[in-house]
């Protein structure tokens, strides 16, 4: 396993698996940076029948540069904190696009 020493950031067969903290019922949807070794995001929807989950998904796949489908919640449906799979980038790539976030 390869990890980010600034975002939990691990390595999966195609892709990568990041954890997310999600606040849910923003004013705008955005990349808002790093808390805590996960990366801190803002989506518009509420936190109800997945709309949430399904827009971190898609702000997700547009930050790593892929298509709206390869990125995907695999734990923390109910929860804040969140495991997304993305597939399709390269650990070195999602690292390099992650420090794009630091100040």
């Amino acid at each position: 396993m390869t990890t980010d020493p600034s975002v939990k950031l691990r390595a999966i067969s195609g892709g990568i698996c990041v954890n997310v903290i999600v606040s849910a019922g923003s004013s705008r949807s955005e990349m808002r940076g790093i808390l805590g070794g996960a990366l801190k995001v803002a989506v518009r929807s509420a936190p109800e029948k997945g709309k949430a989950n399904a827009e971190v998904e898609a702000l997700l796949a547009e930050f790593f540069g892929v298509g709206k489908r390869s990125a995907a919640v695999v734990a923390g449906q109910t929860s804040r904190n969140k495991q997304v799979q993305v597939m399709g980038v390269e650990l070195s790539a999602a690292s390099a696009r992650i420090k794009t976030l630091s100040p």
